[in-house]
């Protein structure tokens, strides 16, 4: 069952697509009409959201049966079957839209980061998404990323310190925001400070910061930059990073890359709900 938070967004979704009725569906079938579909793929893909897809049919009508026929995180095949649904074929045609947004959209997350997880397979280096996700949406594309197998980083401001240039450009200069974040902070916490240059780069190193965000650098200044954290903090490359360039800033000595397109710039994986013939 998903989440309370799940759950509102599947209200918020079916109040905006069926808040009104579906007046073709109610116009075209009586109460008593039934019908049998499968929501299958039309591409090869990454599964993510059925659990939710299936909680929206039931939410539009519980005597709408669901079956799932996969799990999220599955790798898929196209013209291959994930959910049947049967019961009253008007809730079932008033569900199909959301259903299939929710699962198109998180599909199309988790295919996207398997993309990039096994481009960077066997390097070490882990990739994790950023906070940049659809207002509202964050817990789910960041669930879709995992099941795509990357990973997550910070879920909102209050997790972790991150120092940013803007932060630096406001306090007046990196050991300053480093020693405030350090006196405020719990005794346990991490401080991640963002580097744009080799000398911000030791000064960062110089200020004791446990991670270090390479940001917007070139793969020769990021070998330049892990020589000289020389393993006295955690090195986190992100900025202008792409699928076709990522391999190249997979090097030894660096442990996450952060991706903001898993989330902001995944397409939605195509798959489809088709009604079956009526026995």
């Amino acid at each position: 069952m998903p989440d309370p938070r799940t759950l509102h967004l599947i209200d918020l979704a079916l109040d905006e697509d069926a808040g009104l009725g579906d007046v073709t569906s109610r116009a075209i079938f009586p109460p008593n009409h039934r019908s049998r579909a499968v929501i299958e793929t039309r591409q090869e893909l990454t599964l993510c959201g059925l659990d939710i897809a299936a909680a929206v049919f039931v939410k539009v009508d519980p005597a709408l049966k669901v079956r799932l026929l996969a799990a999220d995180g599955d790798r898929i095949d196209p013209d291959v079957h994930v959910l049947h649904i049967e019961g009253p074929t008007a809730a079932l045609l008033t569900a199909e839209r959301t259903a299939l947004n929710f699962l198109q959209r998180l599909s199309g997350v988790a295919t996207q980061a398997r993309r990039f997880a096994d481009a960077v397979a066997g390097t070490g280096v882990r990739i994790v998404d950023t906070r940049k996700t659809t207002p509202g949406w964050r817990a789910l594309e960041k669930y879709a990323v995992r099941c795509g197998g990357c990973y997550n980083h910070r879920f909102s401001l209050g997790e972790h310190v991150l120092i940013k240039d803007n932060h630096i450009a406001a306090a007046g200069s990196l050991a300053k925001a480093v020693a405030l974040c350090r006196a405020a902070a719990p005794h346990a916490a991490k401080i991640e400070v963002e580097a744009t240059t080799l000398a911000e780069v030791r000064a960062a190193v110089r200020a004791g910061a446990g991670v270090i965000l390479l940001d917007n650098m070139t793969p020769a200044q990021v070998r330049a930059a892990v020589v000289e954290i020389a393993g006295k903090a955690t090195v986190e490359v992100s900025g202008g990073v792409k699928f076709a360039t990522l391999r190249d800033y997979a090097l030894p000595g660096v442990d996450v890359i952060s991706i903001g397109a898993l989330t902001h710039s995944a397409p939605a994986a195509d798959l489809s709900l088709t009604l079956q013939p009526r026995r």
